[in-house]
């Protein structure tokens, strides 16, 4: 099999609450997402997606992918998408870096080494672990008492886990988190998500002030060292995120017991075939994870499925469904929701049929 030509498409993805918004201002009212095409002279085509959450979260912005991607492409043309760790080694031979570019031609290749093997994504990443698996909901930073009222609402949807967006002021964010664990029953999750928005001796205060709180700690500061410094000053049980992107940090991080959970984020390391990586060192080490991406819409929704349900279920501490935080629908048999509780698709590849009347024209043909 052979890669004949690259195509990606641009689509837009409106908020059903307006805006997200977390640490330092940031907010975004669109998600800007990239959809990848990989076809082959056997007929088979392969899909991907990226969408970095704006231009100011992490190293990553969607035109910035979109370059990337027009970079990469004519180098795969001719290749056999089924080898994918040979893909993989040429994009990074070919672009130093960049690891979001990547993600998408990578998440193609396993939706098409998933359709010619007539084998779901989730099979071929070692097998599904119960029938399905918790959520969690992202509550857009607010006031205290508005964050209480989403986590109510969410509750009521079957939800019981919820990463709450703080770094900000540290009163208000003691606020917050207390106003939230009010509505919350013993056995629901809280994970109080500063973003890298505070200092490290602000992170020890708001540890400190919270210490009579069941809630976990999600990346307080911005430097892995100023984590570990706040990691070592608390009990509470804590979570490393923008400062995981890459193997040897989780290697480092594991020997210096940095963390009890991963947030791992599939474009961040650069695809499924690096984010397997690291799931399996973790889970190896007995680091529980949390899966996801940046963001993104069906198709990364798929993805993520399909890493999270083939995360021994002890391992799995929770997962996303961005799909269902935004408007428009880019596939069908999309994952959707029943309970707070999502299961991978069952079809091969990543078991999703994009959209093309909704993804439009490509702006990205490479032939």
């Amino acid at each position: 099999m052979k890669i004949t030509g690259i195509r990606a498409y641009q689509v837009d993805l409106p908020l059903h609450e307006g805006s997200y918004r977390w640490s330092g201002g940031n907010f975004v009212n669109i998600f800007d997402s990239t959809v990848v095409e990989i076809l082959t002279d056997e007929g088979i085509s392969g899909y991907g997606e990226v969408c970095p959450l704006g231009p100011a979260y992490l190293p990553a912005y969607a035109a910035g992918a979109r370059t990337g991607i027009s970079t990469l492409a004519p180098n795969l043309i001719g290749m056999d998408p089924t080898e994918i760790s040979v893909v993989n080694d040429k994009m990074d031979r070919t672009l130093r870096g960049h690891p979001y570019v990547k993600s998408p031609l990578d998440m193609a290749c396993w939706d098409i080494l998933g359709k010619s093997s007539d084998k779901s994504i989730a099979t071929l990443l070692g097998g599904r672990f119960g029938k399905d698996y918790p959520l969690y909901r992202a509550i857009s930073q607010d006031s205290p008492e508005a964050m209480a009222e989403m986590v109510s609402k969410y509750r009521s949807e079957g939800y019981e886990r919820f990463q709450l967006k703080v770094g900000g002021t540290l009163d208000v964010d003691v606020s917050r988190i207390r106003a939230v664990r009010k509505v919350l029953k013993g056995n629901e999750v809280l994970i109080a998500d500063a973003n890298t928005g505070w200092t490290q001796h602000e992170a020890v205060r708001v540890a400190d002030q919270v210490r009579d709180v069941d809630v976990y700690l999600e990346q307080p500061c911005t430097s892995y060292e100023e984590c570990l410094s706040v990691r070592r000053q608390t009990r509470k049980p804590f979570v490393l995120d923008e400062v995981i992107d890459d193997v040897s940090t989780v290697v480092r991080a594991i020997s210096d017991r940095a963390m009890d959970v991963v947030n791992l984020k599939i474009s961040k390391v650069g695809g499924l075939t690096k984010a397997r990586q690291i799931r399996d060192l973790c889970v190896s080490e007995g680091i529980a994870l949390t899966i996801e991406d940046t963001w993104g819409g069906d198709i990364v929704t798929a993805a993520i499925a399909h890493l999270a349900h083939s995360t021994p279920s002890n391992y799995l501490f929770t997962t996303t469904d961005f799909n269902s935080y935004v408007t428009k629908s880019t596939a069908e048999n999309a994952p959707k929701r029943h309970e707070g509780r999502l299961e991978a698709p069952t079809g091969p590849g990543l078991g999703v049929n994009p959209c093309i009347e909704v993804l439009g024209k490509p702006i990205i043909v490479v032939e």
